[in-house]
């Protein structure tokens, strides 16, 4: 796993945008911001792309710290909407460790001086997403009437056990430039079984709570946005776009949470 092959190639969560909207191109080739070299248009597009991205991540990490708040806020006596407030707040502080690198990578161009930020950043969010998934299975053990609840729970919990210990594995190489890709793809595999999990209980109950009744339809729109990052932004960046919409199925999740 740790061959020269797989060292190469750049890991895909570290991609997921982060290639497409560097700035580390245009400064090693000044030339290319004159429109003189064919690829200054995709230069001027990338840092487009940057600058779009680093106002969506700053409105989602905003977003979602209203909606935990306001969550946690008429969470009194109802426990189904107070772990979704702290479900909401642990999403975005998780995912802050890793966007707020990413906005000054992209105002600064400077992203070797924040790799380690970046690194750890994808770490805990790694880990932080994970919990986000126990805490939604627990919250749909407390609203649905589940049979076979001790083997869903021994699911979920063995999952995301396995996704956390691989987390921790100095062989992810967090903060390496470019981590193994086999490490990327191999920790995220009892992440995809987790998401499944959850996704199959809420689909099954669906019809027990209207307000989440979508939440299924949503668990599997960010995987499927996010499972072409995985096996292919390292090959193509621009996949890592797929980030966007598979954060904003995020927001809509916390909101249907809001029907609590």
């Amino acid at each position: 796993m740790g061959n020269a092959d797989s060292v190469r190639r750049p890991d895909p969560q570290y991609v997921e945008f982060a290639s497409v909207i560097c700035h580390r191109d245009y400064r090693d080739d000044p030339s290319s911001l004159d429109g003189q070299s064919p690829e200054g248009g995709w230069n001027d597009m990338k840092r487009v792309f940057g600058r779009v991205e680093a106002v969506f991540d700053i409105l989602y990490l905003a977003a979602a710290t209203i909606i935990g708040v306001v969550l946690l806020v008429g969470a009194p006596g109802n426990p189904p909407r107070f772990w979704a407030g702290v479900m909401a707040l642990l999403l975005v502080g998780g995912d802050a460790f890793h966007l707020i690198p990413r906005i000054r990578v992209i105002l600064s161009g400077d992203e070797e001086s924040n790799r380690r930020a970046l690194g750890r950043g994808k770490q805990i969010t790694s880990i932080t997403m994970t919990l986000f998934y126990v805490i939604l299975y627990h919250i749909g053990t407390l609203i649905f009437a589940i049979p076979n609840a001790e083997v869903w729970a021994f699911s979920v919990c063995l999952l995301a056990m396995v996704r956390i210990a691989l987390c921790f594995l100095p062989q992810n190489r967090w903060t390496k430039r470019y981590p193994p890709v086999r490490w990327g793809i191999l920790r995220n595999v009892p992440f995809f079984a987790l998401g499944a999990t959850v996704a199959a209980m809420f689909f099954v109950f669906r019809k027990a709570s209207p307000g989440l009744g979508l939440v299924w339809l949503a668990l599997i729109l960010s995987f499927a946005f996010y499972l072409p990052v995985v096996l292919w932004a390292n090959r193509n960046p621009k996949i890592g776009m797929l980030m966007l919409p598979k954060t904003a199925v995020y927001v809509w999740l916390l909101i249907m949470c809001l029907s609590l």
